[in-house]
């Protein structure tokens, strides 16, 4: 009887993306790639950033090569939940930033028949899982783990090494603050807490 209802239900089918990697790995790229898609498509598009993300514009999110695509900043994951009522495909940016309800409300959408696209940093810059990442990989439809280049031997980057001495765990910064490495040269370099960032 249950399944028989449930072809004779009419939904649609909603679920969740987690694009994910280090910094300067186009996960934001990837992101806007996806949601420019969906706007081809003539769905109805959302797209989301934490408030304190503004490094580049207070508004837009914008990729490491200067893409860029309207967004809403807001202060907790839970707004999202009251500015999404029409969307179809909700996009959210820079997911490591947001408190830890970030999951549920992915989760409430994605249940709701929204496509959720979320791209975020796995890990913070000691290498250790960052804020909601690990629960959205584990209740994600879809992972993307996207890789830079080793800035010291150029083979695949998963770590972003803060090359400034700040123990906050938050630090907003680009190139002159961070740099990517592989496991190895990331180590290496935690080890001597520095490295040449070309060799």
């Amino acid at each position: 009887m249950f399944l028989e209802n449930l072809k004779n239900h009419t939904y649609h089918k909603g679920w969740i993306e987690v694009i994910c990697g280090g910094m300067f790995s186009g996960k934001t790229e990837e992101l806007i790639r996806r949601i420019k898609r969906a706007k081809i498509a003539r769905q109805k598009v959302e797209i989301f950033k934490p408030q304190i993300e503004v490094r580049y514009d207070s508004v837009n999110v914008v990729s490491h090569d200067e893409n860029q695509i309207q967004s809403t900043p807001v202060p907790v994951a839970s707004n999202i939940l009251l500015m999404t009522h029409e969307a179809e495909v909700v996009g959210i940016d820079e997911a490591q930033f947001f408190d830890s309800q970030l999951p549920e409300v992915c989760t409430r959408l994605a249940d709701d028949g929204i496509r959720v696209i979320v791209a975020g940093l796995d890990m913070d810059y000691l290498g250790n899982p960052f804020g909601s990442i690990p629960e959205l990989l584990a209740i994600a439809d879809y992972v993307t783990k996207l890789h830079a280049i080793c800035m010291h031997c150029g083979d695949l980057a998963h770590h972003s090494h803060r090359l400034v001495t700040d123990p906050s765990l938050i630090m907003l910064g680009e190139k002159e603050s961070y740099i990517p490495l592989c496991r190895s040269c990331f180590n290496k370099a935690r080890r001597t807490q520095s490295i040449d960032p070309v060799s």
